[in-house]
């Protein structure tokens, strides 16, 4: 449900009902939900969910606009500070809504296609494509100022690289190959080795960020720090022309609504707007790591690209009903973990909060981030992505 605004003439002695801030309620709207798998003939009185408004609660808007044609690739100015773009969403057209439209619906079909066969198929799943308003594109331009400087120099340093190994007969960074390479073994990752490419293979990276978006990560600044840190990946990612695919997820949320997705950017649907939409990442409530890990490795595993790598931000062990929690869940993320290694995914874990022992043991220390400074954080995982390169 969308509340409109209600015009009043200038003038009219329309009193205003005063609001009490303890019983204030909110309806979120994410987006609009493809309910198509679900058994809605006995939820009647479950199509909508009341909660107590929060500090942190993001403003429903169905303000969105597809119109980048007008926006240049990277969104950034001469001096490399963001550009900033006044939301229009008269500029949507309907062919451009319907196309939104069905890009969301596939992102639900294929997503639940993904966890069919897993101990998640039961599970009511919803794939959300969040809007944004001016207020994001504020958040966005406060953020990314003191980000941009320390992007662009890492970015600048890369590309060189880059262009050199596009060039280069061996692919680099292999567990196996002819050609040692006694630098990498610095890295301790075990691609330490050269091959040779084949004519028709070029070397190329997709990354994918998962952010936890359960209710603790509101707590010591974490939600924040998580922003920066997608603003700087995201960007680093457009200088470099890599794909990028950031998703939060969170559980729990309705009988109706087990577990939540919110495509944030995706590499199918470019769009320069998708760096305002990282704005609505928040703590929301439960967290189903197994579910969210396996639908964004999938979709890494099956991308054309040579290296696939998969970080997951995130301050506390998975936890969620019915009993999705403890060893049960643990096994769960290593078997996940476990089988799309198999597929070529490379999974890294960014831990910023207080269960850094048990992520450590469920990802393992060779794919563990321990990140204890979280104003740094931004500037290192772009680090690590670029080493990837």
């Amino acid at each position: 449900m969308v509340c409109l605004p209600v015009w009043k003439k200038p003038g009219s002695n329309v009193k205003k009902k005063k609001r009490k801030s303890d019983d204030a309620i909110e309806i979120r709207t994410w987006g609009d939900i493809d309910e198509s798998g679900f058994d809605t003939d006995s939820h009647a009185a479950e199509k909508g969910i009341a909660l107590k408004k929060s500090a942190d609660s993001d403003k429903s808007s169905s303000r969105v606009t597809d119109d980048s044609a007008h926006i240049e690739r990277t969104g950034l100015g001469d001096d490399g500070s963001p550009t900033y773009h006044q939301t229009n969403p008269e500029s949507m057209s309907e062919v451009e809504k319907q196309k939104e439209r069905d890009f969301r619906k596939k992102l639900n079909q294929d997503a639940r296609a993904v966890v069919s066969d897993s101990i998640h198929k039961k599970v009511k799943l919803i794939v959300h494509r969040p809007d944004y308003d001016q207020e994001d594109q504020q958040e966005y331009v406060r953020l990314s100022k003191e980000l941009m400087p320390t992007v662009k120099e890492i970015a600048r340093k890369t590309l060189p690289y880059l262009e050199h190994e596009v060039s280069s007969d061996f692919a680099r960074n292999r567990c196996y190959g002819s050609k040692f390479q006694a630098e990498s073994v610095a890295y301790r990752d075990y691609r330490y080795f050269a091959k040779k490419r084949p004519p028709t293979e070029s070397p190329s990276l997709v990354v994918g960020i998962r952010v936890d978006e359960s209710a603790s990560m509101s707590a010591f600044g974490r939600l924040e720090a998580a922003k920066r840190a997608v603003i700087a990946v995201y960007e680093f990612c457009q200088l470099c022309d890599i794909p990028v695919l950031i998703y939060g997820d969170t559980a729990d949320v309705s009988k109706l609504e087990q577990m939540s997705i919110f495509a944030y950017t995706d590499f199918d649907k470019r769009d320069a707007h998708d760096r305002y939409r990282l704005m609505r990442i928040r703590a929301r409530s439960n967290n189903r790591d197994g579910m969210a890990l396996r639908i964004m490795a999938e979709r890494l595993a099956v991308s054309p690209q040579q290296t696939k790598l998969l970080i997951s931000i995130s301050d506390g062990q998975p936890k969620a009903m019915d009993e999705y929690t403890g060893s049960y869940a643990v096994a769960d993320m290593k078997q996940t973990i476990e089988e799309y290694e198999r597929k070529g995914v490379i999974f890294l874990a960014a831990a910023i909060g207080q269960d850094k022992d048990v992520i450590s043991d469920i990802y393992g220390k060779e794919r563990f981030l321990d990140i204890a400074n979280l104003h740094e954080f931004p500037a290192k995982l772009v680090r690590i992505i670029a080493r990837h390169l």
